[in-house]
């Protein structure tokens, strides 16, 4: 009962009552506007604090100094304009009885001169970071004073805009570069001993101190074990705590093990889906046993089950749900109300994360209404003004999202579905165990939809004259696509497309050439089966680097499975053209920097080149819809509904959504289909 969840009791924080054990965790969805926490910013943190969230940790890295220039879009704390905009994100959570913190750093050498104000990174031994790729000035006396500095201002800009506390960030960043023997053989009075690499800490510690209120929370996210040859052990990390508290100086600890200098190292912090959930719990649980403080974590909590368990065992004090919140910010009301199965499940895609670095923002693979706030809503409520029977066509991503939303407006939603079950090319994905949680966007939205009444038609594969005999008011086609292998000169009838490997309709050869100019996962999925079935792969791109469009945490998997095995990785050559040689194929690779070729003949050729629609219903209805199949582009960017008349003669409206329109991903589709049907 919701009276009795562990998880739903108040936690106190010194003098700070936080009224359950859930927060977010600090992430920086880089939504700034001039590093600054706009409306953007203020509506994402608001939305959980409206839904009953006990705090949010806003900000992954708010940065204190001019030379820790952003990174992924971060607060600039430095700036005093920072506190009135702060300021306004406070209040907004605050009427909801929400506490706000920010977490501060410098970034040390975790950032590149290249950006901003173009001054050099800093760092104690000047030891290059791989993810960034700056090599840092060693760090003199004047910088360090002069960031200790920063650091006390930081806290007094965010005290002045009412925030509950702060963290700072000492993981990969310069606080622990200090720490670590990795990053710091100086042997002055900033190295060596623990005493003198904990020296930077205390300086910084005491200069917030003396510049904000004694009832002013401050915290430490610490790495307790950076899990790599000659850095921090455990037991380090452990003595690292327990001197902190010593000091007097920190209100909690928010614990994280490993280390973040290259994209594999981040991502067993930050785990993917097909990755062991919640792997440094039971270690965050140990240091709270030892150290007998407050301690928060998170890495991977994707789960109330989880979280429950966390609190209830005694391991964690507050349990951080990032990824979990992106996904559902309403985690908490639908928990006090009862509803824990609505709660929309993180799938552990982790294109939030990796889309800050791809695109500039964070993005939820199957919530497009995260970020969007200001348009898109996280709860659809408002019924539609003139109910109907709205005919879907198509039971993937896009179908179902577009039917869930129609039945909470209050429509009559029949959904036409060619195969025998729901899920269209997520099914693909969930062929490989590794990716199976996709499943999750799907069976949420089935669930919805039979909680809403929508009728589902399985082996359906629907026509015009079908769909017409509903006298539907509005018909969508969701229909998606077929992979599309025309893309050689000559010879594309010697191709297989990945998702036929992926399917399993085609069984990978011998020997394996895999083209792949889609430059996404399907490329990188089929190229991990062809491999793992023993054969001899060689995956080709035209592109400079691989599967460009997959950040650096989804494509850390692809390579531990890939690189043991016999794998051949060529860049910059695009497929030409493919010709029968024997009872095998001669495949010609030319390359978009110059004009000169190469052949291999191989028992196979795999390409990976995208979908082409499935539109012949949708042109079949096109002259017979009201609005002629058009959108209003305005209208949908802006969230307002489609009013576009066309054909007088029209008895319905008629839109097409996702890869029925053009190969694109999921959150694509499932944002065409909610900005749409939101309205209608």
């Amino acid at each position: 009962m919701p009276g009795n969840d562990p998880l739903l009791q108040p936690f106190q924080l010194k003098h700070l009552t936080l009224k359950n054990r859930l927060m977010t965790s600090s992430h920086e969805p880089a939504y700034t506007d001039d590093g600054m926490p706009k409306e953007r910013y203020r509506l994402y943190h608001a939305a959980r604090a409206r839904a009953g969230l006990a705090m949010t940790m806003t900000a992954g890295s708010a940065l204190v100094s001019k030379d820790s220039p952003p990174a992924f879009g971060n607060i600039l704390a430095y700036r005093e304009e920072v506190v009135p905009w702060m300021r306004e994100l406070v209040d907004s959570c605050h009427e909801h009885d929400c506490k706000v913190m920010i977490q501060l750093t410098h970034l040390g050498r975790r950032a590149h001169w290249g950006q901003a104000d173009w001054l050099p990174t800093v760092s104690p031994s000047g030891v290059r970071e791989p993810a960034h790729r700056a090599f840092p000035k060693i760090i003199e006396d004047w910088d360090i004073e002069r960031i200790v500095a920063d650091y006390a201002l930081a806290a007094e800009h965010m005290q002045a805009a009412g925030l509950d506390g702060i963290e700072l960030q000492c993981y990969g960043h310069l606080i622990d570069q200090f720490w670590s023997p990795v990053t710091n053989f100086r042997e002055d009075d900033w190295g060596g001993s623990l005493e003198n690499r904990l020296r930077f800490t205390h300086l910084i510690l005491d200069a917030i101190r003396a510049r904000v209120s004694p009832d002013f929370i401050v915290g430490l996210r610490l790495v307790i074990d950076e899990q790599m040859e000659n850095g921090i052990t455990r037991e380090v990390g452990i003595e690292i705590a327990r001197r902190m508290i010593a000091g007097g100086q920190i209100d909690f600890l928010n614990v994280i093990r490993g280390h973040i200098d290259t994209d594999a190292a981040l991502t067993d912090i930050i785990p993917v889906q097909g990755m062991p959930s919640s792997p440094h719990l039971d270690f965050a649980g140990e240091v709270r046993a030892e150290t007998k403080f407050p301690v928060f974590h998170a890495a991977r909590i994707a789960d109330i089950a989880t979280a429950r368990h966390a609190v209830a065992s005694g391991k964690l004090d507050m349990v951080g749900m990032a990824r979990a919140h992106i996904a559902d910010p309403l985690i908490v009301q639908k928990l006090t109300e009862g509803r824990e199965q609505d709660i929309r499940p993180c799938v552990g895609a982790t294109y939030c994360l990796d889309r800050i670095y791809l695109a500039g923002e964070a993005l939820c693979i199957h919530n497009p209404a995260t970020g969007r706030e200001a348009t898109m809503p996280h709860q659809v409520s408002n019924q539609s003004d003139r109910p109907g029977t709205m005919v879907i066509v198509g039971a993937g991503p896009a179908g179902l999202e577009a039917a869930r939303v129609g039945a909470e407006r209050g429509h009559r939603v029949i959904v036409f579905e060619a195969t025998p079950k729901p899920g269209g090319q997520v099914l693909l994905m969930t062929q490989s165990a590794r990716r199976r949680e996709m499943i999750g966007i799907i069976d949420w939205r089935v669930e919805q939809c039979d909680k809403a009444g929508v009728e589902f038609r399985y082996n359906s594969y629907a026509e015009a004259d079908e769909i017409l005999a509903e006298d539907p008011a509005i018909v969508i086609i969701a229909s998606g696509g077929l992979p599309n292998t025309e893309l050689l000169k000559t010879g594309n009838e010697l191709a297989v497309s990945a998702r036929d490997i992926i399917a399993g309709d085609i069984a990978p050869g011998n020997e394996v050439l895999l083209f792949d100019d889609g430059a996404d996962h399907p490329g990188m999925q089929a190229a991990e089966i062809i491999a793992a079935s023993g054969a001899r792969l060689e995956y080709v791109t035209p592109e400079r680097q691989i599967a460009p469009d997959i950040g650096g945490t989804n494509l850390t998997p692809y390579m531990r499975e890939l690189l043991p095995l016999d794998v051949t990785f060529t860049l910059c050559r695009r497929a030409l053209h493919a010709s029968p040689e024997g009872d095998r194929i001669r495949v010609t690779l030319g390359s978009d920097y110059g004009d000169f070729t190469c052949e291999r003949v191989v028992d196979q050729l795999v390409v990976e080149h995208g979908t082409l629609p499935l539109d012949e219903v949708y042109f079949a209805l096109k002259p017979l819809s009201s609005n002629l199949g058009e959108v209003d582009y305005d209208a949908l960017i802006d969230g307002r509904t489609q009013t576009v008349e066309r054909n007088a003669d029209g008895k319905f409206k008629l839109f097409r959504i996702g890869d029925a329109v053009a190969s694109r991903n999921i959150h694509a589709a499932i944002y065409d289909a909610l900005r749409l049907v939101k309205d209608l």
